[in-house]
């Protein structure tokens, strides 16, 4: 199977703040519980509007998508199999190139090389991301009861 590589890191223009505003007020819609799909009606002033049923799996990913954007970040969607360089991987973890490499070489995620460069494959890359958030909740849900147990008032 061939190895999809980006050609850039994905990338959106930055968001106005009437736009921020909806991606937040769309995101807190979307945030009560469905189990099945989800129906959404769009278009243009002026037009009639398309219905579009999406399915359940893609709810939580259009949340996290409108919440970065209510939020004023960058956001990408990038398909698992993509394979990413070490600068695309390092923006998307928000990390310096070099801290990257050096995670690859302590073996933190795998990669593969193309010549003499690195490639990482972006369903690795939330792995990653996902394993280090887990450890960061656990590291502070520790401490915080640490902190109740010696009554600091957290």
């Amino acid at each position: 199977m061939a190895r999809r590589s980006p050609s850039k890191t994905p990338a959106t223009a930055p968001a106005g703040e009437d736009d921020r505003l909806l991606a937040a007020e769309a995101s807190r819609r979307l945030a009560a519980p469905h189990d099945r799909q989800a129906r959404l009606q769009f278009g243009a002033a002026g037009r009639d509007a398309e219905v579009v049923d999406l399915p359940a799996a893609a709810l939580p990913l259009l949340r996290q998508l409108l919440d970065g954007i209510a939020a004023g970040e960058p956001v990408a969607v990038v398909a698992g199999d993509d394979e990413l360089s070490t600068q695309q991987a390092a923006d998307l973890l928000g990390v310096s190139r070099p801290f990257l490499v050096g995670l690859l070489e302590r073996g933190a995620m795998p990669f593969r090389k193309v010549g003499a460069h690195r490639r990482v494959r972006a369903c690795d890359l939330d792995h990653y991301r996902r394993r280090e958030d887990a450890e960061r909740l656990k590291a502070l849900g520790e401490l915080s009861a640490q902190a109740q147990e010696l009554g600091l008032g957290y």
